[in-house]
């Protein structure tokens, strides 16, 4: 706050009796206070935070700025009281000139949220200003010969301040001669003349010292005094007359410089050169009246001679002198009031005074994006202005006070359509023809996490070959988000699950970035034929989004197994076997039978039989079926025959590269008194079955009544197992042994695989799959028809074989 001195408080009374009658109102959203002009820095203009509702506290978080047009300066806020004050010097007639009004505008912005106040500040007038005459003395010339009561005009003073301030009052000293005439056109402009009231002789008294003085109507007073030399004139005794004391003149402001503006005409009743006149402009016209003005001195026309402004000034008031040619001169004085007449010359002028960017794609409907100004410096409908924006976008104007608008959101923003408007405002005066200004704003749209990662399709099945190395990569999943940046940047990862006893993460791992899949270890056909898992993908925003992809990983057999000799032999090719046949036999006497299975599956594990080179010489009476493993006699033995023979039988899959087995059969050959049950089966470290021929047909009939009956008594439990069996989800079981066909159509054991069919969906699967007989396409016509002995052989096989299928599948 100022500090006065003791002497000082008379003085400042009236002035804190103005501060303490500042009063403010809240009308469409607007604060008013005043304040006398020069009033010191510092001086309390108004509780601004508190008539606007604002807590102190809340000043500085939420940006509490002040801006004003024109000069930015003159009034400030102190945020930790919240007391608007003066900055710096105010002077009213150098910020309104003199305007009758005189305002300062503030606008008040605090963030968070957005908002905006409108605060007008009345500066009022004190007498601050004296009157001032434009000279220290004045000359008259007055003739001998006037008449009393006539009127001799004198300037009078000027005060730049308004109101009662400017309000003149003139004294004139005391003397016998001349009183004062004051003649007023309104209140605060007004003509002086001396009056004359005693009749002059200037032989008596050749001239006369007087003073005038010109007092204010402030308070308190002030007053100026100018010399008026009165010299009495012996000659020329009348002045040049007007015929109109005042001119009154409109101009549009866009007439064009030498337009005639008007014709003054003065009339002098003397003759001769007294009775001449010539036209000036008055001693106390402005430099800037020059400017505008021109007066033909012979004729009287006043013409245009600059540009007129109404925006700048809008009337002129011209003193014009008639002055006589006599001696000495004589003159009269009249007024030119000018009118300026405002025309649409001036374009709106659009201002973004505050910018919230950028907006969140989810934002509230009536979110404030943007504050903005219009104004238009034409009076009228010419500057009345309307704004208007761009059609069909999710934004509109709204109106918050005269001249100013609020750009707000009218509609549901997605950034993944629409991510950047180019907002174009458009300002219009209400002129004919209309004027108009255009801005623009852009607004881009901040993305929220709203989408989550999608990918191409739900599921994917890959086909992977076994024995693949440890690390390999197997496929890449991809997913896509239409987010942008953190919301759109997506990882991997694995849904973690059982396969069976291990977890799914020792056997398949996923880049986190990449999406690559890997297979971490050796994947086995024979013991896992298809992994099904899921991999997650999720995105970085808060909160994350995810899905999950379905990836069905089937492992493709390789030949990586050889053939397994059945018993009796064992394992691999070390072991042999000895059969005992008759030298009576005939041509297609079945021997013995090798059996092998062979663990892969599909052409690996389709196996072929043949008798090594060695043994296959003409000589040899023996032959091997080539898909059955029935060693087999080719014609009738005799006596040449040797009484011991060893045959080796190779047994070879259908992989690439083949895998093979040997088998060693040793035959001996007995006289026809030997019984054939005395015979023995031998090998090294195993020991056989021994099997007797008995006759076919009744074998026959036995065999086809057995495998009926069993199968369907099999059909029967492997229902009512599967019915009762409970379900449980994501199990993972071994694989159940298969009943199977050979090439040639006998039925077969062909192994007990420990596979597993692992599904995140149901329990594990057990078919029982049965095949027609039917002989191999690698097997003639003409080779079955050579070898009859294979197809009598076939009823024995099938319920030999069966039997030992279904006793299998008892047991599981």
């Amino acid at each position: 706050m100022p500090f006065v001195r003791r002497g000082d408080v008379t003085a400042w009374r009236p002035l804190l009796a103005l501060l303490l009658l500042a009063a403010w109102e809240v009308g469409s959203g607007q604060l008013h206070y005043s304040v006398p002009e020069e009033a010191k820095h510092g001086t309390f203009v108004g509780r601004i935070a508190q008539d606007l509702g604002l807590e102190l506290a809340e000043l500085v978080p939420r940006l509490f700025r002040v801006a004003s047009k024109g000069r930015g300066d003159l009034l400030e806020v102190n945020l930790q009281n919240g007391i608007l004050f003066v900055n710096s010097r105010i002077d009213r007639e150098e910020l309104c000139g003199r305007s009758a009004e005189c305002s300062v505008h503030l606008e008040v912005i605090v963030d968070r949220p957005l908002q905006v106040f409108h605060v007008e500040v009345k500066v009022k007038d004190i007498n601050d200003n004296p009157p001032v005459f434009r000279s220290r003395e004045q000359t008259i010339f007055i003739p001998e010969n006037r008449q009393l009561d006539s009127h001799f005009p004198i300037e009078g003073a000027a005060d730049a301040d308004i109101g009662t301030n400017a309000l003149l009052t003139y004294t004139l000293s005391r003397n016998d001669y001349f009183s004062l005439d004051i003649q007023a056109s309104d209140e605060l402009s007004k003509s002086l003349s001396l009056e004359l009231r005693k009749s002059l002789d200037r032989e008596e008294t050749p001239e006369l010292q007087l003073l005038l003085t010109a007092t204010d109507g402030g308070k308190p007073e002030l007053e100026d005094t100018v010399q008026l030399l009165v010299k009495v004139l012996d000659v020329n005794d009348n002045a040049p007359m007007f015929d109109q004391a005042a001119y009154r003149i409109h101009l549009l402001e866009t007439v064009a410089n030498g337009t005639l503006v008007t014709t003054v005409n003065a009339s002098d009743a003397d003759e001769g050169v007294n009775g001449e006149v010539v036209f000036y402009f008055g001693s106390d016209v402005s430099p800037n009246l020059l400017d505008k003005f021109k007066i033909d001195s012979i004729s009287g026309e006043v013409r245009l001679a600059g540009n007129l402004d109404y925006e700048e000034t809008k009337s002129y008031e011209i003193q014009v002198k008639a002055v006589d040619k006599g001696s000495p001169p004589m003159s009269s004085h009249c007024k030119i009031l000018v009118k300026v007449l405002d025309v649409n010359d001036n374009a709106p002028e659009l201002a973004i005074t505050s910018l919230s960017l950028p907006i969140r794609e989810d934002a509230p409907l009536g979110t404030v994006v943007a504050l903005m100004t219009v104004s238009d410096r034409d009076s009228g409908a010419n500057g009345q202005v309307t704004c208007s924006l761009t059609p069909h976008v999710p934004f509109k104007l709204v109106s918050t006070f005269k001249n100013y608008y609020s750009l707000v959101l009218d509609g549901v923003l997605d950034r993944e359509n629409v991510s950047h408007y180019k907002l174009v405002v458009t300002a219009r005066d209400g002129g004919s023809p209309s004027l108009l200004a255009t801005d623009s704003v852009s607004v881009e749209v901040a993305d929220v996490n709203d989408n989550a990662p999608v990918f191409a399709q739900p599921e994917y099945t890959v086909f992977v070959k076994e024995n693949n190395p440890p690390g390999s990569h197997i496929f890449t999943v991809s997913a896509r988000d239409a987010d942008a940046q953190e919301n759109a940047r997506v990882s991997y990862s694995l849904v973690e699950r059982r396969v069976g006893e291990r977890a799914l993460s020792s056997y398949v791992s996923v880049h986190a970035e990449s999406g690559r899949v890997y297979a971490l270890q050796p994947l086995d056909h024979e013991e896992l034929e298809l992994l099904q898992f899921q991999v997650s993908a999720r995105d970085a925003g808060v909160p994350a989004l995810g899905s999950n992809v379905t990836l069905q990983v089937f492992v493709l057999d390789e030949n990586d197994n050889a053939p397994v000799l059945l018993a009796p032999w064992s394992q691999g090719s070390g072991g042999a076997v000895s059969e005992l046949v008759s030298r009576s036999a005939g041509a297609g006497h079945v021997v013995a039978k090798v059996r092998a299975v062979d663990a892969d599956s599909g052409f690996n594990a389709w196996l072929s039989y043949e008798l090594q080179a060695a043994a296959e010489d003409e000589r040899s009476p023996f032959r091997v079926g080539l898909y059955t493993g029935e060693i087999s006699t080719t014609r009738s033995l005799d006596e040449v025959d040797a009484p011991r023979q060893r045959l080796l039988v190779l047994v070879k899959d259908h992989g690439e590269p083949a895998l093979t087995a040997t088998a060693t059969v040793v035959v001996s050959l007995v006289e026809n008194g030997q019984s054939p049950k005395a015979s023995l089966r031998a090998s090294t470290g195993v020991s056989g079955q021994e099997v007797t021929l008995v006759d076919i047909n009744v074998y026959l009939i036995i065999a086809i009544c057995a495998v009926s009956s069993l199968l369907v008594l099999t059909l029967l439990l492997y229902t009512a197992l599967r019915c009762s069996a409970p379900h449980t989800e994501g199990a993972c079981g071994p694989g159940k042994p298969l009943v199977c066909s050979s090439a040639v159509g006998s039925w077969s054991y062909c192994q007990q695989r420990r596979q597993r069919v692992c599904s995140a969906e149901g329990p594990p699967k057990t078919d029982l799959m049965a095949f027609s007989p039917g002989l191999s396409p690698g097997l003639s016509t003409s080779e079955r028809n050579e070898h009859p002995e294979a197809n009598l052989d076939l009823s024995s096989n099938v319920s030999s074989n069966l039997s030992l299928d279904f006793k299998f599948l008892f047991q599981i």
